[in-house]
């Protein structure tokens, strides 16, 4: 999530463009992004960044940055949804189809293997070993991701104090995300509108240094294509599409199978966080952790990390950690099916419900986005709710670092709040040590995250071979 950044001439009509740029080739040049979309939406979006503006020239600076800002307004995973905008950009909706899927594809089938092997050899050593490496390591990054995002967005001390008000609710008080992100941005859409300072906050992912593209000088030029000016018959139809994919079969599920079913859940709890998940997967990680564990019991605390473990070391959205979920929560309630056959639907199942809204988002509102621009109470909004999600991931933080650091973590009532506590004497030391070298990696040596993921899960596999 980002402030609005205001870039000139973006959108400025006149007579259409031909880039010339081939489908054919735009289809390899995705394919190629795919492959190397590694690192979290900063990085994934650096690479779009680096191929399509510095390499291929097709989009200019401004547009590039134009597209982000509008992406970065809208739930789900950014990377991805920008890929969609300028695929839809460069050819229309087969475009952004293309580049919307192929960004996705290469997850979905990393990842969907690694559920596999877990699922089948979970308990060899080797495989407890690595995957034991990685929850360490991935505690580290997501403690790396609180220190990020908040400086950031925490530049005063109203943002710091809406911060800590989140990580109160979402810790003590147990308020869903939901509402804590619907709070956020009430409160910086009538700070916006008031006109305080204080809401707005510079930041983003930034730009490449050296020369700028102009827009004038891209593939796509400056003026905006004749497809992608507002059309209110398209938007209409466009919406009614992508709505119907999205909820079809859940009202398919709901009508055969019941609200029970274990499908039907997984497909109504996953199309909610596709309009929830602002600031990124690790904001909406600890709450669909809880929700999993505690509430529908698809997953064991320590089983979140492992998912997560695996979503750091693929290429794609870091949201598709939820397929993981999805896949665990079928594999243990498979009703009539075998465990791997409804494991690998209910994988499908959440990776559709979570990223056909994607599109959805995109192809209906990106011709109006020129409306979006400059609107200091969106901005002010934005401003709130980047700083409520760093309390949301602090909350991740300590949630992660309880069920890896500690063996037993048990509810305790304090004062009418329930809280998850460790047991004393429970601390698993191995588990401190490797995260403490994790970090010290990071922080200290700043190694890039894949290395620090590979070396940890090597130094796991090891550790459980010489302790059997």
């Amino acid at each position: 999530m980002t402030d609005v950044v205001h870039t000139p001439d973006a959108g400025r009509a006149s007579a259409p463009h031909d880039h010339g740029i081939p489908f054919a080739e735009a289809l390899l040049v995705w394919m190629r992004i795919a492959a190397l979309s590694f690192g979290g939406p900063a990085g994934q979006i650096a690479v779009m960044h680096r191929v399509l503006v510095d390499e291929k020239r097709w989009i200019g600076e401004h547009r590039f940055l134009h597209a982000l800002n509008y992406c970065m307004l809208l739930p789900g995973p950014e990377a991805q949804q920008l890929a969609i905008y300028i695929g839809w950009l460069l050819h229309r909706t087969a475009g952004g189809l293309v580049a919307g899927i192929l960004f996705v594809l290469p997850g979905f089938v990393a990842i969907l293997g690694l559920s596999y092997v877990y699922v089948a050899f979970g308990d060899v050593a080797l495989i407890e070993g690595l995957f034991f490496g990685l929850k360490a390591a991935v505690l580290a990054v997501v403690i790396q991701a609180v220190f990020r995002i908040g400086s950031r967005a925490l530049k005063n001390r109203l943002m710091i104090g809406i911060a800590a008000a989140a990580f109160v609710a979402i810790f003590f008080l147990r308020v869903p995300f939901p509402l804590i992100i619907l709070a956020a941005g009430i409160v910086g859409y009538i700070g916006g509108r008031l006109g305080s300072p204080l809401f707005r906050i510079g930041g983003g992912h930034g730009k490449a240094s050296g020369a700028v593209l102009d827009d004038a000088e891209s593939a796509l030029g400056e003026e905006t294509p004749a497809h992608a000016r507002p059309n209110l018959a398209w938007s209409l139809k466009v919406s009614a599409a992508f709505l119907a994919l999205w909820l079809a079969p859940l009202a398919l599920l709901f009508t055969l199978l019941g609200s029970g079913n274990v499908f039907t859940e997984i497909g109504w709890f996953f199309s909610k966080m596709a309009v929830v998940t602002f600031g990124g997967a690790y904001a909406v990680l600890a709450y669909v952790a809880q929700e999993a564990v505690q509430h529908y019991g698809w997953l064991r605390p320590g089983e979140m990390l492992d998912g997560l473990g695996m979503a750091e070391t693929t290429p794609g959205p870091l949201i598709m950690v939820v397929q993981f979920v999805g896949f665990m929560g079928a594999y243990r309630d498979p009703g009539l099916l075998s465990p791997m056959t409804a494991a690998t639907l209910a994988a499908l199942l959440t990776t559709w419900v979570t990223f056909v809204p994607c599109f959805l988002w995109i192809f209906l509102g990106a011709p109006f986005i020129e409306r979006l621009r400059g609107n200091v109470a969106l901005t002010g909004a934005m401003s709130a709710i980047t700083a409520a999600v760093v309390g949301v991931i602090l909350n991740l933080a300590v949630w992660f670092g309880l069920h890896t650091l500690f063996s037993q973590v048990v509810a305790w009532d304090v004062g009418g709040m329930t809280l998850d506590m460790p047991v004393p004497g429970s601390l698993v030391w191995p588990s401190l040590l490797l995260t403490l070298a994790a970090a010290m990696a990071i922080f200290r040596f700043k190694t890039s995250v894949i290395a620090t993921l590979l070396a940890s899960a090597l130094a796991g596999m090891a550790w459980r071979l010489i302790g059997a």
